[in-house]
């Protein structure tokens, strides 16, 4: 696994063998992030990164300058490797929270402008983190969240769905906050 771009770019990381996590390809990651570039401006942006695995995803929001970045993972193990290695990186601003991703979702009143979640594919509901996100409004204006899935998954009828991208087995939707008008 490795950093793509930014302070850390190139930057090897070598999860330990007791890790079970699967992080998103290296290939997806990159394209993923190429699309970003041209979407945001990295160091405006609160980030929230749900099922972190190894958290790859943050450390790659971190090493791009992102305001700040919270990682939730539930796995001990993860958790505690995560932490260490933003410590190792001396990343600001950087929260490991051990934490259930459905029950950070239902108590968290902070709002971020990109929220992440890569949930193991086989998780039996883990498409509720799209609701969660949406109906308690962790989204600031202009914020989207990417829902990372297998290609047997398909969001484009959901009302806030956005856009999808395809890199191999790695599907990436995306959903931005419902803007209300009102009339004058």
């Amino acid at each position: 696994m490795r950093i793509i771009s930014g302070k850390y770019r190139g930057r090897t990381i070598i999860p330990p063998r007791n890790l079970r996590a699967r992080p998103t390809t290296d290939f997806a990651k990159e394209n993923l992030f190429n699309v970003l570039n041209n979407l945001v401006d990295f160091e405006e942006l609160d980030i929230l990164d749900l099922f972190s695995g190894t958290g790859s995803i943050s450390y790659e929001f971190a090493s791009r300058g992102a305001r700040s970045v919270t990682s939730v993972e539930v796995n001990s193990v993860h958790h505690n490797f995560i932490r260490q290695t933003a410590r190792d990186l001396k990343f600001e601003n950087f929260y490991a929270v051990k934490a259930n991703a459905f029950l950070y979702l239902k108590s968290c009143t902070k709002k971020f402008d990109l929220i992440f979640s890569d949930a193991p594919y086989d998780l039996e509901g883990s498409e509720e983190v799209i609701e969660l996100v949406l109906s308690r409004d962790l989204l600031k204006e202009d914020g989207f969240l990417i829902f990372e899935h297998s290609k047997d998954k398909k969001f484009e009828t959901h009302p806030n769905f956005w856009q999808s991208r395809s890199y191999g087995s790695v599907q990436f939707s995306f959903f931005k906050k419902a803007v209300s008008y009102t009339h004058l």
